[in-house]
């Protein structure tokens, strides 16, 4: 475990709520949850279906906003940012795998995993894309499109995507979920030596034990609030 105790957290979430009106009236999804998390940490939230732990990465990554609270992202405090400065934010410095993976169908893998660093204008794309496909065994899948892999395929081509971004925090919502148990494994077995290559922090909402085991710090959500 690194020990950046003397740095300031990269994120920081100070009583943050989440509250969406049903025809039943209001219904509470996250309820005063506050938390710190290091710069090169591992982090898991568990927790039951319908606990929070989708709706608490959205807002830690910026995609959602809480109905009360703060969230700080490498010190902005995005709560109080329009979405487009939000992006901005995402962009710099966040990378995203998601169980769907996520693929663009009318890219390659090659494409796919070039895209975001396309998009911020960056000339070498295509030597990161090729190198980070290669990291994660798919070197002679370059040109394939999404429908052409298999599902553990296509998530390891996420993982390339988002890792090639070379992010500051990497969030996985339940990134094993669409996989088979063996699938799986390996696919956590390259998240983790790639997270510590990268020295990313890991942010991950996971049902899978497994994975939850692997990360330094699990945090628990039960209806909405964090158990200690």
């Amino acid at each position: 475990m690194n020990n950046h105790s003397a740095a300031a957290p990269i994120l920081r979430v100070d009583n943050v709520c989440k509250t969406v009106a049903t025809a039943e009236g209001q219904l509470s999804i996250l309820d005063s949850v506050s938390l710190e998390i290091n710069a090169g940490e591992s982090v898991a939230v568990v927790g039951a279906s319908g606990s929070g732990k989708t709706t608490l990465l959205g807002i830690l990554a910026g995609l959602d906003l809480p109905t009360a609270g703060d969230v700080w992202l490498d010190g902005d405090r995005i709560t109080a940012m329009p979405e487009e400065d939000r992006a901005r934010v995402r962009g710099r410095c966040v990378g995203f795998v998601f169980q769907t993976f996520q693929l663009i169908e009318s890219l390659t893998a090659l494409e796919n995993v070039m895209l975001p660093s396309e998009l911020r204008g960056e000339s070498d794309a295509g030597d990161d894309a090729r190198m980070y496909l290669d990291r994660v065994g798919l070197a002679d899948r370059l040109t394939h499109y999404p429908r052409q892999l298999s599902g553990g395929e296509q998530q390891r081509v996420a993982i390339a995507r988002a890792f090639a971004s070379r992010p500051k925090v990497l969030f996985a919502d339940e990134p094993t979920g669409n996989l088979d148990t063996s699938t799986g494994g390996r696919v956590i077995d390259l998240l983790f030596a790639l997270n510590r290559e990268s020295q990313t922090t890991l942010v991950l909402v996971t049902h899978d034990t497994a994975l939850a085991d692997r990360c330094v710090r699990v945090l628990s959500l039960e209806a909405g609030r964090i158990e200690a």
